[in-house]
């Protein structure tokens, strides 16, 4: 018999700030939100049911080896599911609605079933019912800096209360197995770090960095372009190596702290960091990296780049990549949807699959695959380690000046995100290509 206990977490009745959080003032309304709702409980509760989720209110017993979901108040999660459908499930965690005792587990289990959620005969209704991506966010030039400020240009301290010493915000990469799986290869699940998390995971994020640069080919004299900088650990790991870095970023924030980063190493002479759009990058040079920067390139833009990495590598270049990927045909039904991480996370944001990647460069490029890591359990403990640091860390997050609603947001991102790399629904990859001779 599995161990049971009453978990009486008190309601988190959040009451938002209704200038910050505009979207969460109003309960959807309406006949047609109450038919939502009724359509929306039935889902759920046979969804919960088959999946072996526990649907329970505050006073009720847990069991603690099950996901669950704690209904605070009943009628607005229903609302909101039903007329908003995922996102409405964020917002309703935003305001308090429901609470899970491990939200990474919930999503890891539905991550896990994503196709058997909704009826086949609902899903060919999706296209009626999921919101489109607003146009704002479209990744042109302009929007692509819009859309990279909204998250990367929050606070630099927030990112520093959570993030590891290298500042890497990126998956890590663990010791663990790695075995050979359909042509590729993959790093399994790591075990738990037996030393302090943080230094492990400032030793898993080297070794990230480490093999990328190593797959590339970085090393004295070499011209390395970096496309998307984040705070500079891999400019300056490369530049450590004797190699002449550009690398450019559309985060101001970013820009400010990389450059005193790199200042205070002794390695601005080997380091440039431009405030710039990868598509106006000029120059020729023998290694072009990139990490975790083409999921804010957009779908209609993927050719765009991948053209721009081909035009920028001198003739045997090598070229590092790492991408967040989902599943292609998941992909392909979910690409123009508007979901919660896009709307408060990361606007303009898409997966790739691996399967488009190598369609594109295969097709538009001289780029050609010579390596493929995947590595999605390594981003799941990366994520699991953030959580946790973010957590200890709320009294410092709120002097930031972040109230409580984006307290539980980024919660919930990180748990959100770490379900689906521990369930497979996304995966992450570094690959490589090199530039072949046309």
């Amino acid at each position: 018999m599995s161990d049971t206990s009453t978990l009486r977490t008190a309601a988190p009745r959040i009451r938002p700030d209704l200038e910050l959080w505009p979207d969460l003032a109003q309960l959807p309304e309406g006949p047609r939100a109450r038919v939502s709702a009724r359509v929306a409980n039935g889902i759920l509760r046979a969804v919960c049911r088959r999946l072996d989720i526990q649907l329970v209110h505050p006073d009720e017993a847990l069991d603690p080896t099950r996901p669950a979901i704690v209904l605070h108040d009943e009628e607005e999660f229903l609302l909101r599911v039903g007329s908003d459908g995922l996102i409405g499930f964020g917002e309703a965690y935003l305001t308090g609605a429901w609470e899970s005792p491990d939200i990474a587990a919930l999503i890891g289990t539905l991550g896990a079933n994503i196709d058997r959620i909704v009826p086949r005969w609902m899903q060919r209704l999706r296209r009626v019912h999921v919101r489109r991506e607003p146009r704002r966010h479209q990744n042109t030039i302009d929007g692509s800096r819009s859309n990279i400020s909204h998250h990367y240009d929050l606070s630099n301290d927030l990112f520093t209360l959570f993030l590891d010493p290298t500042l890497s915000y990126s998956s890590a990469l663990f010791p663990s197995e790695v075995v050979q799986n359909d042509g590729h290869r993959v790093a399994l699940a790591p075990a738990p770090p037996a030393e302090d998390a943080s230094t492990a995971l400032t030793a898993a994020q080297h070794r990230k960095i480490d093999r990328l640069l190593d797959q590339a080919g970085v090393g004295a004299g070499t011209r390395v372009l970096e496309i998307g900088t984040g705070w500079g650990e891999l400019a300056l790991r490369a530049a450590a190596r004797g190699a002449t870095v550009r690398t450019v970023t559309l985060s101001q924030e970013q820009l400010e702290l990389a450059r005193e980063r790199v200042a205070a190493a002794g390695l601005a002479d080997r380091v440039s960091i431009e405030l710039l759009d990868y598509r106006l990058v000029e120059g020729e040079y023998d290694a072009v990296v990139s990490v975790e920067m083409i999921e804010a390139v957009g779908d209609e833009y993927w050719s765009t780049y991948f053209r721009k990495v081909d035009e920028l590598l001198a003739p045997g270049g090598r070229f590092a990549l790492q991408a967040i990927t989902m599943p292609h045909g998941r992909m392909l039904a979910t690409r123009d949807d508007f979901t919660w991480i896009k709307k408060y996370i990361f606007p303009g944001g898409l997966l790739p699959s691996v399967e488009a990647i190598e369609r594109i460069t295969a097709a538009e490029t001289s780029l050609r695959v010579a390596d493929r890591l995947s590595m999605g359990a390594h981003y799941a403990e990366t994520l699991r380690i953030w959580d946790q640091t973010f957590s200890a860390a709320t009294p410092q997050v709120r002097a930031l000046g972040f109230d409580v609603t984006f307290l539980r947001m980024w919660h919930f991102y990180l748990a959100y995100c770490q379900g689906g790399f521990a369930s497979g629904y996304t995966d992450v990859q570094q690959m490589t290509f090199v530039k072949e001779s046309r």
